[in-house]
């Protein structure tokens, strides 16, 4: 299932006290939530901490939830808010290695060690927007202007950095990266 194919009808079931519609609700976006916790907080726990608060939070929102057919961004919407008080109150820890183990790990269908180590490095080499947009894309299937909503930017930033993230990969995957960063000229 693709994040923006989710059932805006579970919320609606959910605000009226269904747990089997909050069960099938946590099961289809909890690995988007904590993918996208994970890239803009870069720890394992405080990502976990803020999946289980926006759970809770979308359970008792779901009586305030309106119909736009977005029931993805208004759940990332959440999580990104969460992250953000998290951040501001001081209690987190950067731990990018979790964030590189849990996207490959979405990513990737348990391809070689060596693929998921390619593209562990390539994604250290991204900031923490870039990282972002390129987790809400790839793994939750979210369309740029989607994307652009949740993280409250002009869509031309959110392609520009998509773009951007996407050379930054493809260039450190094709080891040119790596020549460039010794001062090796092509």
């Amino acid at each position: 299932m693709h994040a923006a194919d989710l059932d805006e009808n579970l919320i609606i079931l959910m605000a009226q006290g269904d747990g089997d519609a909050f069960t099938e609700f946590y099961n289809q976006t909890a690995s988007i939530v904590y993918g996208f916790a994970l890239s803009i907080l870069r720890n394992k726990q405080d990502a976990e901490d803020v999946m289980h608060d926006a759970f809770i939070k979308a359970y008792t929102s779901a009586v305030t939830y309106r119909p736009m057919g977005k029931p993805i961004a208004w759940l990332l919407t959440i999580v990104k808010n969460l992250c953000y008080n998290r951040i501001r109150s001081g209690r987190i820890f950067e731990d990018i290695d979790d964030y590189q183990d849990a996207a490959v790990s979405e990513t990737q269908d348990q391809d070689t060690v060596t693929d998921r180590a390619v593209l562990q490095q390539a994604l250290k080499i991204l900031d923490a927007d870039e990282r972002q947009i390129v987790t809400l894309y790839s793994v939750s299937g979210l369309k740029h202007r989607e994307i652009a909503e949740i993280m409250e930017m002009p869509m031309g930033t959110v392609l520009s950095k998509y773009n951007r993230a996407l050379a930054k990969m493809r260039k450190e995957l094709t080891g040119d990266g790596d020549r460039n960063r010794k001062g090796v000229k092509k």
